[in-house]
């Protein structure tokens, strides 16, 4: 008797240990499941974008870096965010010195020195409410207004994406919506138009090359020409194929021959780096230029500093349709 009921027991404890471990596996199943579909929210929310393809994210965020109550005198240190200003009809009280154009309606306002050395005194007799620059120069500028109690904010203005971007973040904080959404919906119907006519079109694979004050680099996706160029959707082969993680990078020929782009595009300014004469002086020097395909079907070319030299939100289209012309003729 005895026996049969140490059995029962044992029967009974297996059973409740089987039905605590099944117990368990479920539970870990749905914990499982529920990461998966928290993990699915996350990604869905971080790769959310507007109409006009600014990330929601990036927009939230850089819109919070301002203060909460819009002020009236403003400072910009930087050109692509004094053009913004112009376009949504925000005059500063300070724009930056700079030998790229600024905005005609701004040429009497106080210039208050380049954009990666402000004069500080000048901002201050400003009565500077608050200074808005560009997040590349953030932290020397951040070193150099230490003291000064002026509220900043910083914006990007690198690539093509910053500028959309940038250019939302500035007409939503000062309630320029209307005048913001005409300026980035024009755009987007470009970029729709192109891509249309870039339909069923092979596109070519690239390189792009700026002219520095003693020497030629090749530029990625992170430039302003490179965001172009991949929002096209042609192949850079600065990332393809030559792996380039910094926006500019030194030329070597040796892989540039193994890449073999199908069109070269340079950048060159007298003013500001090496010119077309010197670029052909690279290319007489060196023969490898010659084996290059880019080269044997004369596809090398000069683009305008004045187009693709700055980033720009107003010349933005013309950007796109040049470069989209040089692809799809």
């Amino acid at each position: 008797m005895k026996k049969w009921i140490w059995i029962s027991l044992l029967v009974i404890v297996c059973a409740l240990a089987g039905c605590a471990k099944q117990e368990e596996k479920s539970v870990e199943k749905e914990t499982d499941k529920q990461q998966d579909v928290t993990a699915d929210v996350k990604e869905d929310a971080s790769s959310k974008a507007f109409d006009d393809g600014v990330d929601e994210e990036a927009f939230q965020k850089a819109l919070a870096s301002f203060p909460t109550e819009v002020p009236e005198k403003i400072v910009t240190t930087s050109v692509p965010l004094t053009e913004m200003l112009n376009l949504l009809g925000i005059t500063p009280v300070g724009v930056p010195t700079s030998t790229n154009p600024l905005p005609k309606d701004f040429e009497a306002i106080t210039k208050i020195g380049s954009p990666m050395a402000p004069d500080l005194e000048v901002i201050s007799s400003l009565q500077t409410e608050l200074i808005i620059g560009a997040s590349a120069l953030q932290s020397s500028l951040d070193q150099a207004l230490t003291g000064m109690n002026i509220p900043s904010a910083y914006l990007p203005t690198e690539s093509y994406d910053d500028l959309k971007l940038s250019f939302k973040v500035l007409g939503t904080y000062f309630g320029k919506e209307e005048k913001m959404n005409e300026v980035l919906q024009s755009i987007v119907a470009k970029e729709n138009e192109l891509e249309e006519q870039g339909k069923g079109k092979e596109l070519p694979s690239v390189m792009l090359v700026i002219g520095t004050s003693d020497s030629f680099m090749v530029m990625n996706e992170k430039s302003y020409l490179g965001s172009l160029v991949e929002r096209l959707g042609a192949d850079n082969i600065a990332q393809s194929v030559l792996k380039a993680e910094s926006t500019y990078s030194p030329m070597n020929l040796e892989d540039i021959v193994v890449a073999d782009p199908d069109m070269i595009f340079v950048l060159a300014s007298g003013d500001h780096g090496a010119n077309e004469d010197k670029f052909k002086q690279e290319i007489e020097k060196n023969s490898a230029w010659t084996q290059l395909s880019a080269y044997k079907n004369d596809k090398i070319y000069m683009l305008d500093y004045s187009t693709f030299g700055v980033t720009s939100i107003a010349n933005v289209e013309t950007a796109l349709t040049t470069i989209a012309d040089y692809f799809y003729k």
